[in-house]
């Protein structure tokens, strides 16, 4: 997640409509019922809460999203990423963001908690609060030394996402051309991880790096927001042999919602439910999540937002993130799940495609809650 958290609040629904031509069809669409008693778990998300100063006029919109929203728990990352972020200074100001970020959640307390172990996800989904899961989007704040993983985990860490784009000292991101794979360092790591019971992500990973990965933890892994490369061939996403070999060792792949998962043109629900369905195909019902790396409110598209937003895509194709000839324009979230309770919304297009109840909570959150009850124990 990066500055387009920025945009991220109200709804505007028409402005969307005439910027996108995508109309306001998933708002029609048949709930699931069992939602609000199901277990949801997004493996990357945020809120504009955590960057709001205490009393600003956004506070009481960015707590309506929340509570609208049904979700259980949020994966979200405090920490830099997407830099070379090895010094003192980056290193001091993880642990600030943390601290900041876990006094946030306690402010709230009738709408928010920290979740710490398989049991906080119970209690979150019966006392209806949302749940704060920390994760780093790549290993930078360890600089060279794993002997800080134990001390993160003290501050509340329990996902640690291995690399982000690029290469760092664990392993290569997914943008790297090298698709090198573990490092002696990154092989340390792992085994640390393990050992403080940290669920180990390899979502920005590159082929190699994924794979090596895998094989050497002695935990289940996630790839927490990804897709399937069968369906759209770019190095963000996973191939099948990867996304099978995490699911034989007990994993969970969580599907995005980025305009990775269409070749072309603007990314809808229809296309999310497509990479799903495939990664159950490869995985199995009980190796497939959902990751949208997507902030939860929904969105007003402003013209100011839609200027931002074409500036920050022209910005992502000019790095490579997305391949030359993308559309600028695109919008990073789904249209047509832009409301808060998307989770809910989902499942029901789900149901109508004849998903079983007990698949659907598994997809949901489930298989993440039994990785994570896996990795962190009660």
């Amino acid at each position: 997640m990066t500055s387009r958290r920025a945009f991220v609040q109200g709804t505007g629904w028409a402005a969307l409509a005439a910027f996108t031509g995508v109309p306001r069809m998933a708002a029609a669409a048949p709930r699931w019922a069992p939602y609000r008693d199901t277990i949801s778990i997004d493996a990357l998300s945020g809120s504009e809460l955590f960057y709001l100063p205490e009393g600003d006029p956004g506070v009481p919109a960015a707590l309506q999203a929340l509570r609208d929203s049904g979700m259980t728990a949020l994966m979200v990352a405090p920490a830099p990423q997407g830099q070379f972020w090895y010094t003192d200074a980056a290193f001091e100001k993880t642990k600030r963001e943390m601290e900041a970020w876990k006094a946030v959640v306690a402010r709230h307390p009738d709408v928010l908690t920290l979740i710490e172990d398989h049991a906080d996800l119970e209690r979150a989904r019966r006392e209806r609060k949302v749940g704060v899961i920390f994760t780093f989007q790549g290993t930078e704040p360890l600089g060279e030394d794993p002997d800080r993983i134990p001390m993160f985990r003290a501050m509340g860490l329990r996902v640690l996402q291995l690399t982000h784009n690029r290469r760092n000292l664990i392993g290569d991101g997914c943008m790297e051309p090298g698709n090198a794979g573990l490092s002696n360092l990154g092989h340390q790591v792992v085994e640390r991880l393990n050992a403080e019971k940290v669920v180990i992500d390899l979502a920005h990973g590159s082929q190699r790096t994924i794979r090596e990965a895998i094989l050497a933890s002695k935990a289940p892994v996630l790839i927490g927001h990804t897709g399937c490369r069968a369906l759209v061939d770019v190095p963000r996403l996973v191939h099948d042999d990867e996304l099978r070999l995490m699911a034989d060792r007990g994993g969970v792949a969580g599907i995005i919602f980025w305009p990775y998962i269409r070749e072309q043109g603007q990314q809808t629900s229809a296309d999310v439910i497509r990479h799903i369905e495939h990664a159950l195909k490869v995985c199995g019902e009980d190796h497939v999540g959902i990751g949208t790396d997507i902030n939860l409110t929904p969105v007003d598209v402003t013209p100011d937002y839609v200027r931002e937003n074409t500036e920050m895509l022209k910005g992502m194709i000019a790095d490579g993130i997305f391949e030359q000839g993308r559309d600028p324009n695109l919008l990073l979230f789904v249209p047509d799940l832009n409301m808060a309770n998307r989770f809910e919304v989902l499942a029901g297009l789900l149901s109508a495609r004849g998903h079983s109840d007990a698949r659907i909570a598994k997809i949901l959150g489930g298989n993440f809650a039994r990785v994570m009850g896996e990795v962190w124990g009660d």
